[in-house]
């Protein structure tokens, strides 16, 4: 699954939406960087300031069964 929903082809640079080029076939990629590095050193204090391990954050999560509806 893609990171980010806007991929950019690596050949012809056209902007789809899938993971491969409606242009021409070859794979595409993320056209934006990640918001946050995966290697962040500073990523446990942003999940305190944001209350992650909160049940109510977890409850306000979309879910697949809302998608459904």
């Amino acid at each position: 699954m893609a990171r980010t929903r806007l991929q950019k082809c690596t050949t012809c640079g056209a902007y789809g939406l899938s993971e491969t080029c409606a242009e021409c076939g070859a794979p595409a990629q993320a056209a934006v960087p990640m918001r946050f590095s995966p290697e962040d050193s500073r990523a446990d204090i942003r999940r305190k300031l944001k209350n992650v391990e909160s049940e109510a954050w977890v409850n306000q999560l979309p879910s697949p069964e809302d998608e459904q509806e």
